[in-house]
């Protein structure tokens, strides 16, 4: 599956619809796109173990995630995963 592609919503399992929403309303406008546009392109082709990931980074807060995501601040090693990576890498080459 393409990074461009999106299942509707309704056609995925309950975590996946929930994980899309909570992606999408972080309570920042920035997060709410780089994180739920992230989410919404790539979780129906995610495993539970990317799942377990991705809630992981959400119990970050908003400010940190925004420096990170953005690159106005390096990732610590406590926060450093593959997930967080793969979201900060494509809100880094967002168009």
């Amino acid at each position: 599956m393409s990074s461009d592609d999106t299942t509707p919503p309704e056609m995925l399992d309950t975590r996946r619809r929930r994980l899309i929403f909570r992606a999408q309303h972080r309570g920042t406008y920035e997060n709410d796109l780089l994180i739920g546009d992230f989410v919404k392109a790539r979780i129906a082709g995610m495993s539970e173990a990317e799942l377990d990931e991705l809630e992981a980074v959400m119990e970050f807060p908003d400010a940190e995630l925004a420096d990170w995501l953005t690159g106005r601040a390096p990732i610590p090693a406590h926060a450093d995963s593959p997930m967080l990576r793969r979201i900060r890498e494509a809100a880094l080459n967002r168009a």
